[in-house]
């Protein structure tokens, strides 16, 4: 798949206010300064789409892009934000949970991980939960230029083994450098085969 437009559509707190034509939705989630916004923004060719800082936990709202005119790129919140308000962490968690819960329109939820460190209690407890609600998703380890080649196939191999450890199956598991734009193909490809599949059913 090639990305020819992307067009944000609207920010939401809620999945009520979100863009009213109906579109499969794919999201992308993970804890701040995983690199989403630089990920979104080489998927999509476009430096400026999403909001990319120096400083974590910028993204507050649910940000719908239309691509394509074919479905919606969702950019979320992210979790487990440590330098914020108690009342700040709860009001976010609030919305990503309203959004994953709610969104009928969801069809697949891209979970980053620096590639970097092995899985975090945060992002285990993250995962698990989306196992348990039955919210479908994949997996995108971010951040792939800054380990050397064995290195990070290390890395990646000893985080699947964190995962085999509460999953029989595991994920779609992508590897991403926005610096180098690895994984753009894989995973526009992978978005472009279900969206096929979604009209097929159709």
């Amino acid at each position: 798949m090639k990305i020819s437009e992307a067009i944000f559509s609207g920010s939401s707190t809620s999945v009520s206010n979100k863009p009213k034509r109906r579109l499969p939705e794919f999201a992308f989630i993970g804890r701040s300064n995983v690199g989403k916004s630089s990920l979104i923004n080489m998927l999509c060719n476009n430096r400026k789409l999403a909001m990319t800082s120096s400083t974590p936990g910028k993204t507050r709202l649910v940000n719908h892009f239309k691509i394509n005119d074919n479905w919606y790129l969702v950019d979320l919140p992210g979790y487990g934000y440590a330098k914020m308000s108690f009342d700040g962490r709860k009001k976010l968690a609030s919305i990503i949970k309203d959004y994953l819960s709610n969104s009928e329109e969801l069809v697949l939820l891209f979970v980053l991980v620096d590639s970097r460190h092995d899985l975090g209690t945060l992002d285990l407890d993250f995962i698990n939960e989306l196992g348990e609600n039955k919210i479908p998703f994949a997996i995108i380890f971010t951040k792939g230029d800054k380990l050397g080649s064995e290195v990070l196939k290390a890395q990646i191999e000893r985080n699947k083994e964190i995962l085999s450890r509460t999953w029989d199956v595991l994920p779609e598991i992508f590897t991403s450098s926005s610096t180098t734009r690895t994984g753009k193909e894989e995973i526009l490809d992978y978005i472009d085969k279900i969206i096929s599949s979604l009209n097929h059913t159709d």
